[in-house]
């Protein structure tokens, strides 16, 4: 990887950062639904919640619930008390952050509320990271969720509506993944066991292809997931090939090929290590799901279960974690508008 700056500055290219002490991922904890725990990857999850009202009143406590329980697990996983850490950084798809702030209210710490639709656990720990490199934070806890009942009932139609979905169509993931990030000398690892480092980021931009189904995510979201990665290999002049996995939040079956073909007319082809969090979600064959998976949860577990797990077993030494997010409301949508996309990459290598 090719890093062309001085010893002052951690910019690199246009949109990118290269971190000179790498930040350290030194826990991650996932909580799931029952219709994810049925899915390929159930059997990692530290949570499966059977429930889906996890035990409250409404679909809106309910997920603040889980992002209240994958926080207080991955608090546990690194064997930390809440006091421990500095900021708390974490977002959701409902209006206002109603289930951040209510999940996360009664742990009482300086908390960080951020939106980037799907995209969010990308965001959360490019900050997360840029806090503990800047040497403004020793330890983060990075986390979002997304639940499938609250979506509908916001974005699209109550459940007792009982509408058809269009194959185009993805399932939101009921789930909620966390991280902690701190400095590596704060990691607790074996012998054998890698740290797993966040060595650089892209942020990325808004882009809008002028697409105006909402009900077709993946074609909304797959344009800006490839402005940042194609960014992300011109920033770091490198090739598709540097990384063993290049890993999109949710833009399931249907951005997916839209995304390989947008980056092969640029002279990139990401075919033979590419993969996405939304297909990798669910069976399609038996599970009904359509287009995947998506919303914030559907990085954010697979992430802190699968792709953490592939990284410290060194089946894998470097991955571009791309969460993916459409940028539209209920008012937005209902005034015709556009569904515009962003996507945040975060480089996490194990060393």
């Amino acid at each position: 990887m090719s890093q062309n700056r001085n010893n002052q500055s951690k910019m690199i290219g246009k949109q990118s950062i290269a971190f000179q002490n790498p930040p350290c991922i030194i826990a991650a904890a996932s909580v799931a639904g029952k219709k994810e725990g049925e899915g390929p990857l159930g059997k990692l999850f530290d949570v499966v919640q059977q429930d889906p009202m996890f035990g409250k009143n409404s679909w809106e406590e309910a997920e603040s619930e889980l992002m209240k329980q994958a926080a207080m697990k991955v608090l546990e996983k690194a064997g930390l008390k809440k006091e421990d850490i500095r900021y708390l950084i974490g977002g959701d798809l409902l209006g206002q952050l109603i289930a951040t702030s209510f999940g996360v209210a009664e742990l009482s710490i300086p908390l960080l509320g951020i939106y980037g639709a799907c995209s969010t656990m990308g965001e959360a720990m490019s900050i997360g990271a840029m806090l503990v490199d800047g040497g403004f934070a020793d330890k983060v806890l990075s986390i979002t969720s997304s639940h499938f009942a609250g979506a509908e009932k916001q974005f699209r139609f109550p459940l007792d509506y009982g509408n058809q979905r269009p194959y185009s169509a993805s399932w939101t993931v009921t789930g909620s993944g966390a991280v902690i990030i701190a400095t590596r000398d704060q990691a607790k690892l074996s012998p054998s066991e890698p740290a797993i480092l966040i060595k650089g980021i892209t942020t990325g931009k808004i882009v809008d292809f002028g697409i105006e189904d909402s009900m077709n995510m993946g074609a909304a979201m797959a344009p800006s997931a490839f402005d940042t990665i194609r960014q992300n290999f011109e920033d770091f002049q490198i090739e598709p090939s540097y990384y063993d996995r290049i890993i999109t939040g949710d833009l399931g079956y249907v951005g997916k090929n839209i995304l390989i073909d947008l980056l092969k007319e640029k002279n990139y082809d990401i075919s033979n290590n590419y993969m996405d969090c939304g297909i990798e979600m669910f069976d399609k064959d038996s599970q009904d799901t359509h287009a995947g998976g998506s919303g914030c949860g559907c990085s954010a577990v697979t992430f802190t279960s699968y792709i953490l797990k592939q990284l410290k077993d060194r089946n894998w030494k470097r991955v571009l974690f791309v969460p993916t997010g459409a940028l539209l409301s209920q008012t937005s949508f209902n005034e015709g508008q556009t569904v515009p996309g962003i996507a945040h990459a975060v480089m996490v290598e194990a060393e």
